[in-house]
């Protein structure tokens, strides 16, 4: 069977740009008539896209295979880790929940999950024109390397040219790519073909003693400087750029402020992007009661532990000024995990998420749900038929991804009409005047719902309505990758693929 090249890329820690340095090489690749496609081997993220056939990935692979114009699928991300807490992940391979895996320890998972990497790699290869590798955080964490099956060990299965890249922008650069390099064992270090240096800000020629250091110390060239790239409406992954992100409102008065209760579990945020980046709205993630009641429009966002989420939200008080909040007829969304706190209870007999088997919901509504060992994926279409601030009926799509069985009793604000490929009608979701809860996740990538939302909350603030439409991610990717093509040797990059 014949094996496409590959070229990976591997960076100096994580959130250096690796996804989106990826996403670009797609682009640019795909560009030149080549079908290409993402790969990483193993991801860490509860941010997740579910495929067409109702499988898990992490969310920039999903953006790498649209960057390549192909459809995402479970062998671009054959190992997804959701964290459940300190120490304790869930795993799931091709697509799928594996209970056994997720029972145990990260150091003995290696050998039984080798031959996932290496199969689902080869059959992109037997596939594609090219395969473009992201690592994982760094390749010289000498604690881990021993259990390593997502940087050096797929480099050196397939032989591919590594390109290393380290962020500027946190300082220490050349250190960083020095270091890692010098970590690397001897066959490991040949396979790095050369440097990238990315989120540069300011005069490239006052890198020139450094970029000149860095090639005369390695022997090995700088392929390029990357250009930070501002306001860059692409969904990040790394659980790490949460803590980027703002805590506080602004003291502007024309824009929306929007509270997401910032769960320790928190779910695929990304799925606020759309909100997050328009500059008339102040979205922040906060624990603060006050800007919880002060807010235009709450979301009580999903969890990966449902019940142990809820328990905190109760120490913290926060369930207080929730019910305080939707008791004043305040607008609040609570979506999956979120939605499910609202009820009566929450069961875990089996203790699949706690080592409670029930914890008293915050009783908003008259409903129960019951986790089960089943996972529900879906993408799903649905009818939206609610009252909620006045949104007329609409179709909608989203996805579905939850344990929890939840017992509805009317107010039922959806009607699912297909789940994958797959026709159904299934009541969904509960819905006042000023109150939407659903499991489906992704409603603010629906531009119509999202545009009624935003007319709504404007208008009962009194403030001028907001255009919600925002670059499209096709043409963000195109910045992404027009940006790196200007600031990257293409060629030689090329050379080092297909030489």
């Amino acid at each position: 069977m014949d094996q496409c090249p590959t070229i990976m890329i591997q960076g100096t820690s994580s959130s250096v740009g690796k996804s989106l340095l990826t996403a670009a090489l797609c682009r640019i690749f795909s560009r030149k008539g080549l079908r290409v496609a993402p790969f990483k081997a193993q991801n860490m993220s509860l941010n997740v896209h579910i495929t067409q056939d109702g499988g898990e990935i992490g969310v920039a692979q999903a953006i790498q295979a649209s960057a390549a114009g192909v459809a995402p699928h479970v062998s671009m991300n054959p190992i997804l880790l959701k964290p459940e807490g300190h120490r304790n992940s869930q795993v799931v391979v091709e697509g799928q929940v594996d209970h056994y895996l997720s029972s145990l320890p990260y150091q003995e998972r290696k050998h039984l999950l080798t031959s996932v990497v290496k199969r689902n790699l080869d059959s992109l290869r037997a596939a594609y024109d090219l395969v473009v590798i992201e690592g994982a955080g760094s390749p010289a964490e000498i604690n881990l390397k021993h259990h390593d099956i997502v940087n050096m060990f797929v480099a050196k299965y397939c032989r591919s040219p590594v390109l290393l890249v380290g962020d500027i922008d946190r300082g220490g650069v050349f250190a960083s790519l020095i270091g890692t390099l010098q970590l690397l064992d001897p066959e490991e270090r040949h396979l790095v073909k050369g440097f990238l240096i990315n989120k540069f800000r300011g005069d490239v020629n006052l890198l020139t003693d450094g970029l000149d250091f860095l090639e005369n110390y390695t022997k090995k060239p700088v392929l390029g400087v990357i250009p930070a790239i501002t306001n860059l409406a692409i969904a990040e992954e790394d659980s790490l750029s949460l803590e980027n992100k703002a805590t506080s409102f602004s003291l502007e008065q024309d824009t929306l402020k929007i509270a997401v209760v910032r769960l320790p579990r928190l779910s695929n945020f990304d799925e606020f992007e759309d909100l997050e980046s328009h500059p008339r709205i102040d979205l922040i993630y906060t624990c603060d009661p006050n800007l919880i009641l002060d807010s235009d429009l709450c979301i009580l966002p999903g969890s990966k532990c449902t019940m142990n989420d809820l328990v905190w939200l109760k120490q913290r008080e926060l369930d207080s000024a929730i019910k305080q909040r939707m008791n004043s007829s305040k607008p609040t969304m609570a979506i999956c995990g979120g939605y499910q706190m609202l009820g009566t209870v929450v069961r875990d007999p089996e203790r699949i998420e706690s080592i409670n088997q029930e914890e008293e919901g915050l009783g908003s509504f008259p409903f129960e749900t019951r986790m089960t060992h089943h996972k529900h994926c879906h993408r799903v279409r649905a009818k939206l038929h609610s009252s909620f601030l006045g949104i007329p009926t609409m179709e909608v799509s989203g996805y579905e991804i939850h344990c929890g069985i939840t017992d509805l009793s009317g107010h039922t604000a959806f009607t699912i009409e297909s789940r994958g490929h797959h026709g159904t009608k299934i009541p969904e979701g509960v819905a006042t005047e000023t109150f939407l809860g659903t499991l489906i996740h992704g409603l603010f990538r629906n531009p119509p719902f999202r545009q009624a939302l935003l007319n709504h909350l404007t208008k009962l603030k009194g403030i001028d309505p907001i255009d919600s439409l925002q670059q499209q991610p096709d043409t963000e990717i195109n910045r992404l990758a027009d940006t790196v093509e200007d600031a990257v040797s293409i060629p030689n990059i090329e050379a080092m693929i297909f030489d």
